[in-house]
């Protein structure tokens, strides 16, 4: 019974610690066995996934750098040009005469001169009827005939007086009273003889001449009116028929100016051009424009009409300015303009006063320095702000 026993303990000994190392391991395995469930169900979400959203669909590409439109630009610098002085003004007479009634005035008679033609000075322009004035220049002229036959008589009474005077019969009283008679008689002569004067003079001022030689610009009076010393002027006239323009320029080119530099000048409307010379500046800048006058002097022509707006462009010298291609400049209601192509490529809107035009190009008298790189052409498909690849032109010879 004691060795049983002894074999039953040995026997639990032996059996209890197989059975006590399995439960130890167990836990170990649960530890590390959960978290890889986990990536497992992981990996297999992510897969189902794929499966489900990726598969067929292939990566989008890289979105392409943008293609700036590359534009024809030129560094136009600067050039010795022509430096002239444009302005705007009218057409008007260098000396203008206002001829109206001189003398008391009355009726019409006759008008013999039209605007446009040309008068001598001390011509007769217009008469007026001197009918009343005739009359009374007949009436002073026998005034003056029956003064001096007075005067006359009254000489002779005192010489015969004068040879009696030693023979006693003519006192001396006589004589000094005969003396008077004749002064008196000569005085009434000389006071006939200045009425008479006075009325022909009155009546030569009924007739309206050219106080100067020149050219008729205006006529207005006509045969039967009736004119006066109030009356408004009857004719003007364009003094040695010299016209001019007023020419209206900006304070900055006044300084530019002299006396005597070649002008042109082309009306409105009109294809000629005039050619005249600065013949005076006004001293006097308008407080409100800031512009001064620049008359210019000009030949009568039949297409100058006085009051007719011209514009003049003005010889000033030369200058250095930059010139650009007629293509480059536009114009829109605000003026000339032109497109520049900044640091940045970016397109910028530059307002330019375009001074003179020929072959070689149009010179820019302000907005630019030369040194822009301005759009050659193509301007109208271009929009201020828009980005650009600027190209040089050869033409310019700038890098």
């Amino acid at each position: 019974m004691t060795g049983m026993n002894m074999h039953m303990q040995m026997g639990e000994t032996t059996t209890a610690v197989p059975f006590d190392a399995s439960l130890d391991a167990a836990p170990a395995r649960r530890r590390w066995l959960r978290p890889l469930l986990i990536v497992l169900a992981i990996l297999v979400v992510a897969a189902a996934a794929w499966a489900l959203f990726g598969r067929g669909k292939k990566d989008a590409p890289a979105p392409a750098a943008a293609v700036l439109p590359s534009v024809t630009v030129v560094v136009p610098g600067q050039r010795a040009v022509a430096d002239q002085v444009t302005a705007t003004g009218s057409i008007a007479a260098r000396h203008d005469s206002v001829v109206g009634v001189n003398g008391e005035g009355g009726l019409v008679t006759a008008v013999l001169v039209d605007a446009g033609q040309t008068v001598k000075k001390g011509q007769l322009l217009a008469r007026i009827d001197s009918s009343v004035q005739a009359q009374q220049v007949a009436s002073m002229a026998a005034a003056v005939h029956s003064a001096k036959a007075d005067a006359a008589l009254a000489q002779s009474n005192l010489d015969r007086a004068a040879k009696l005077v030693d023979k006693g019969f003519i006192s001396k009283a006589d004589i000094d009273l005969k003396t008077a008679t004749r002064d008196g008689m000569n005085a009434k002569v000389n006071v006939a003889e200045a009425q008479f004067g006075e009325m022909k003079a009155r009546m030569a001022r009924l007739d309206v001449r050219a106080p100067s030689a020149g050219l008729v610009l205006m006529r207005n009076v006509e045969t039967g009116q009736i004119v006066g010393a109030g009356s408004n002027s009857l004719f003007r006239i364009a003094e040695d028929g010299i016209l001019e323009m007023r020419a209206l320029v900006a304070e900055q080119d006044m300084a530019r100016l002299k006396v005597g530099q070649p002008a042109s000048v082309r009306p409105v409307g009109s294809t000629t051009d005039y050619h005249g010379r600065i013949w005076l500046l006004d001293p006097v800048i308008d407080a409100g424009s800031r512009q001064g006058v620049a008359r210019i002097a000009l030949a009568y022509a039949p297409g100058l009409r006085v009051g007719a707006f011209a514009n003049a462009t003005i010889a000033a010298g030369a200058a250095t300015r930059p010139v650009l291609p007629q293509s480059a400049v536009m114009v829109d209601d605000t003026g000339s303009f032109v497109y520049v192509v900044g640091a940045d490529g970016v397109i910028v809107r530059r307002n330019v006063k375009v001074g003179d035009v020929s072959i070689d190009g149009m010179s820019i008298n302000a907005g630019l320095t030369g040194a822009e790189k301005v759009v050659q052409s193509a301007g109208a498909f271009l929009q201020p702000g828009e980005k650009v690849r600027p190209v040089v032109s050869s033409d310019t010879g700038a890098n």
